[in-house]
């Protein structure tokens, strides 16, 4: 996808390396483990439930294979930052927070021993972002990574539909995308698929990428969400890239272009294939069943009624698996209501508002837009789908979001040292006299 950004130099001064006084050394540049790691942090959060796949893949096998991709991007983040060289930052500070109170509600184990097993996997997690934090410099390097992991998931998806259409689109999802050789459900698809179009879009827009490469990762990833059928990713995609889009109407006439055409091409749209969006959104459910959300409410509503003591309104009752009486919550914010209480929906909710309003105070940016992207996906999607509180692809989204709004670090030249009066000779200390 076009080429590298140049990382850990001055500006108009690529590749070098200087310090200023009273920080750390600025990294020369991102070293190709960092991308290993952050693949492997998106091995980590595919999960292991989902759709029966062709060849079964035993649940005990799949969270082997996760947790080892997790423990081993811890490992390869410590080797490659042994000093323990952090920058400061206040989403993984805040996550830190919510771990801590994650770790409090657990350890009643009401949730029983998975709680604490969960806390150690975010506890992992945590420590990764903050080993990976020295690098955040609001570039676009953590973008890329994003899109060409995710992008290689997708791939596994497409290979899936191809070797066997049946398994893939099977009849107990109403015929809905899912991953047929690692099981994943179609929102878990539509999710992956709306989130690297986004940013794709926005590289193209920034001239960060090439039409044809941009091409390559757009057009299949359109076809894979489009059969997937899943709503929450499709308006986020389109709700997200409006607002990114327009953070950069003042500063790129390519922004003001595609954003005309967009609007007149959504017009012909809703007026020509009218029926068939509306058919396409509904997914042949009644009018009852989706004024419901699909039976989410009702979830939401014994949730809400359910009697709870004081300490599992503050801290919730644990890490669980995000269902509530053997059904899917499917709404972060009662998830994280549910398992970490109101102290862990207002630290979620102070990640969401800290993120919007660095971004909103930040110059227009390509880096800029895509964390406006990014937030305002997670945000939108938080009503329909559970993860804000615990390792997920939705909190590697804000990680990403929270890279690209990092301040790039002022590299000034190392100082000149002093030399001693005495070391310099007589006729170079004062001018000649003639």
């Amino acid at each position: 996808m076009g080429g590298d950004l140049t990382h850990g130099g001055t500006p108009g001064r690529p590749g070098t390396a200087s310090t200023q006084p009273g920080a750390d050394p600025r990294p020369a540049g991102t070293p190709r483990i960092v991308g290993i790691v952050w693949g492997l942090l998106v091995l980590n959060t595919l999960g292991s439930a989902g759709a029966k796949t062709i060849v079964p893949l035993p649940r005990s096998l799949i969270q082997m294979v996760t947790m080892g991709a997790l423990v081993t991007a811890f490992a390869l983040a410590l080797a490659v930052n042994l000093r323990l060289r952090i920058r400061a930052s206040a989403y993984v500070f805040l996550l830190t927070l919510l771990l801590v109170t994650s770790v409090i509600s657990s350890a009643h184990l009401e949730s029983g021993f998975g709680a604490l097993f969960r806390c150690f996997r975010l506890t992992l997690f945590v420590a990764t972002l903050w080993l990976l934090s020295r690098w955040w410099d609001g570039s676009l390097t953590f973008a890329r990574h994003h899109i060409r992991m995710y992008f290689a998931v997708l791939g596994s998806v497409a290979a899936g539909l191809v070797v066997s259409p049946g398994a893939a689109l099977p009849d107990l999802y109403g015929g809905r995308l899912v991953g047929a050789l690692w099981p994943l459900t179609p929102p878990q698809i539509g999710q992956y698929a709306a989130v690297i179009i986004g940013l794709t879009v926005l590289l193209v827009l920034g001239r960060r990428t090439d039409r044809a490469s941009a091409v390559v990762v757009i057009v299949p990833s359109l076809v894979l969400l489009a059969l997937t059928h899943t709503r929450t990713a499709t308006l986020g995609l389109l709700l997200g890239l409006v607002l990114a889009i327009g953070s950069l109407l003042l500063t790129s006439a390519a922004a003001r272009r595609f954003f005309t055409w967009t609007v007149l091409c959504a017009t012909v749209a809703a007026v020509g294939f009218a029926s068939v969006l509306q058919a396409w959104f509904l997914r042949g459910q009644s009018k009852a069943n989706f004024s419901s959300l699909t039976g989410r409410a009702k979830v939401w509503d014994a949730l809400l009624a359910a009697p709870r003591t004081t300490g599992e309104k503050l801290f919730g009752v644990g890490l669980g698996d995000k269902s509530f009486g053997g059904l899917p919550i499917d709404n972060s914010w009662l998830a994280v209501y549910n398992e970490q209480g109101l102290i862990g929906v207002t630290l979620v909710a102070a990640i969401i508002i800290v993120l919007g309003g660095v971004a909103l105070l930040r110059p227009p940016s390509l880096p800029r837009a895509c964390a406006i992207f990014l937030i305002s996906y997670c945000a939108i999607a938080s009503y329909t789908e559970a993860g804000l509180g615990d390792a997920s692809p939705y909190l590697l989204h804000l990680a990403l979001a929270a890279s690209l709004l990092a301040a790039p670090a002022e590299a000034t030249p190392l100082a000149t040292p002093d030399v001693p009066r005495r070391h310099v000779p007589r006729w170079a200390q004062r001018p000649e006299v003639r």
